[in-house]
């Protein structure tokens, strides 16, 4: 296998060791270069050749000019320049586009490990990083200018990364083989590929172990006082455990326990229940670190000020933190006015670095709002949510579903209180911090009577108003600025300069764990279940994250039925974890993925019932409408081979063992 994988392996091989120290790509100092000979001798050495995996750790958002990465039934682009984009390609079934499009972060043209510009790191990194930890694994022994501290983090990094960057492959396209030791170049080696859980097996145990060595905190570890404040990028033991959990849980995951994709969706609570007790076991090991206040991580704050005066404040609608609060759930997503600082606050647990300032707003924050009258400025690309998506997963502030699926179709749940005619009215709190919707103050800078923006200050978002367009607008009904807020416009300005607008996405964050802790017993034992390692059952992890936005717990009709339970975990995630790039791993796993009506992605339609509704004074949420409905825009012609990627092919024809996946 020479000339296949070992071609990743060993690319830049000789220049493994023309790595920078630590303060390089996570502190951002300059340093001297480290040469072959002194590289693994003392720990700010072995920590510069460490910290390079961290620099090839791709940013979902800034992966291009125009990015993309929500691939599930939740978001849909614009007709015109969006076609191009891997979601639209998705859509068409066009998985091959993934390797011919540089617009996610799975590809990139000219990927450059050692580049700290943004766009030369892809998921296309993986081989070169596996490589790079078990290198340094393999010498080790040879690290003696370090103390304990210093030496169990380093180790601890080593196994973590080489986890991680296997998982990574794996939830994409299956089965790889994994690889744990340093390969010679100089050899023929044969290396086939393993399936899901027996990688899964090794990543665990590979994450179990960095858990081990890794510190709960390298602010207060030995081996983190030379970089004091600035260790936030660096993994930690919950981070590890909280992978070994995620891993076993796709593994215990329907697809990966019956080993193949299928129609049809009779196995979709099909779960390996021993690989779910394991998987809750290392989760809710991460959860009571957490919880401990031994980490630096903790759940973000939902505190929004409360509104007095609508003509002047929309508290929540603009992301308006309370007088006081800190640690605010939007920051978890973006920054303003604070120098670019890095997203994430508490809650973000797995993150790459971000390499310039200002990047955000040339190549990610005008992706997301109208381009009618140029109010969003820049390449007509835009994001918006389905509206089925936004409709099913955001449920009412009660705690129940507003719609749920029966027979492959969505039906309005009757015990939720959801009314047609007030759609937007008493919805999950998060609703309100993540969707734009019709009345909703889009320019909070109002324009000059005579400007071109003035008919567009307030959202027409009803069917037929003057932001309902599928090329320059909203086809849905729906705009989302749970990532990058409505105040990333021309007239308000915060992707300018001035605003210093940051944003990253987190690879994992706190609120994501309990998530997978709460399916994880769901499918072991049900709502009551909980591991040894934890105190709260799968019920108890979920109404956790309800309390912390104020929305009602899940009821005992959900609580009662095994299935109905686990529908009701599935729909927390898709609302939590929203827009953040997970949801086709989500239905992939589950065996949704090709099954109604999660294949369809719909507009809403409807009319407003009050003309002379005064948006400007009166909250958007309360104004009446009329002839609510969904209307299909596509619907996504999935066959079995879509549960996974394809490989490039000049990849899988290298050598006989690796293999295509199936149908491709």
């Amino acid at each position: 296998m020479k000339k296949s994988i070992l071609r990743y392996l060993t690319v830049g091989a000789l220049c493994l060791f023309s790595m920078t120290s630590c303060k390089d790509y996570l502190d951002k100092e300059a340093d001297s270069n480290v040469s072959p000979d002194q590289a693994f001798k003392n720990f700010t050495n072995f920590q510069g050749f460490v910290e390079e995996i961290y620099n090839c750790i791709p940013n979902k958002e800034s992966n291009m000019w125009c990015c993309t990465f929500n691939w599930g039934e939740d978001e849909i682009m614009n007709v015109g320049l969006g076609d191009s984009h891997v979601t639209a390609q998705f859509d068409l079934g066009n998985y091959r586009n993934w390797y011919q499009n540089n617009q996610s972060f799975l590809h990139g043209d000219n990927p450059d490990p050692k580049n700290s510009d943004k766009y030369a790191h892809s998921l296309e990194h993986a081989w070169y990083c596996i490589n790079k930890a078990n290198m340094g694994l393999a010498h080790f022994d040879e690290l003696k200018d370090a103390n304990n501290d210093q030496r169990n983090a380093i180790k601890g990094q080593l196994y973590f990364f080489r986890a991680w960057w296997h998982n990574e492959q794996m939830v994409w396209f299956g089965g790889i083989p994994y690889i744990d030791e340093a390969l010679d170049a100089s050899k023929d080696y044969t290396l086939p590929r393993l399936t899901f859980v027996e990688d899964a097996e090794k990543a665990y145990a590979d994450f179990m172990e960095a858990g081990k060595y890794l510190p709960k905190n390298w602010d207060t570890n030995g081996a983190g006082k030379d970089t004091k404040g600035h260790n936030d990028l660096r993994v930690t033991k919950a981070v590890a455990y909280a992978y070994a959990g995620k891993v076993m849980l796709w593994a215990a995951s329907p697809l990966n326990n019956i080993g193949h994709g299928e129609l049809g969706g009779k196995n979709t609570y099909n779960y390996n229940v021993e690989n779910a007790k394991k998987a809750a076991e290392a989760l809710g090991q991460a959860i009571t670190l957490i919880e401990s206040g031994d980490t630096p991580y903790d759940l973000a704050q939902y505190q929004y000020a409360e509104v007095e005066d609508f003509q002047k404040d929309r508290g929540i609608y603009d992301h308006t933190a309370a007088k006081g609060s800190s640690n605010n759930y939007s920051d978890i997503f973006y920054t303003t006015g604070q120098n670019w600082k890095m997203p994430g606050t508490v809650e973000a647990m797995m993150r790459g670095s971000i390499p310039d300032l200002n990047g955000s707003n040339w190549n990610f924050a005008k992706l997301w709002g109208t381009k009618i009258a140029s109010i969003v400025e820049h390449d007509a690309v835009i994001h918006m949510p389905t509206a089925n998506y936004v409709n099913y997963a955001y449920g009412m502030a009660n705690g129940e579903p507003a719609y749920i699926i029966e027979n492959g179709e969505y039906k309005i749940n009757p015990a939720s209180g959801f009314d047609p005619t007030h759609p937007f009215k008493d919805r999950d709190p998060r609703f309100y911090h993540d969707i734009v919707f019709d009345g909703f103050r889009y320019l909070n800078t109002a324009p000059g009577a005579n400007d071109a923006e003035a008919p567009y200050q307030y959202c027409q978002l009803f069917t037929g108003g003057n932001i309902r367009d599928e090329q320059q607008a909203s086809r849905t009904g729906y705009y989302c600025q749970k990532l990058v807020p409505h105040q990333c416009n021309k007239l308000d300005g915060m992707y300018n300069w001035g605003g210093a607008f940051q944003s990253y996405l987190p690879y994992m964050r706190v609120a994501d764990v309990y998530l997978m802790y709460a399916e994880a017993c769901a499918a072991a034992g049900g709502a009551g279940y909980k591991a040894s390692t934890c105190s709260h059952t799968a019920e108890a992890a979920i109404n956790i994250l309800r309390d912390r936005v104020g929305a009602g717990h899940v009821s005992s009709a959900w609580t009662s039925d095994a299935k109905k339970f686990m529908d009701e975990v599935r729909r927390e995630r898709a609302c939590e974890l929203a827009f953040e790039g997970f949801r086709w791993n989500d239905l992939q796993r589950w065996l949704l993925l090709t099954e109604k009506p999660y294949t369809i992605k719909t507009s809403a339609e409807f009319s407003r019932a009050d003309v002379n509704y005064d948006y400007v004074k009166k909250d958007p949420k309360d104004a009446p409408i009329a002839g609510w409905s969904e209307r299909k825009i596509l619907e996504r012609d999935f066959q079995v081979k879509h549960y996974l990627l394809p490989f490039k092919d000049e990849d899988v024809t290298l050598y006989a063992e690796f293999g295509q996946n199936p149908g491709w």
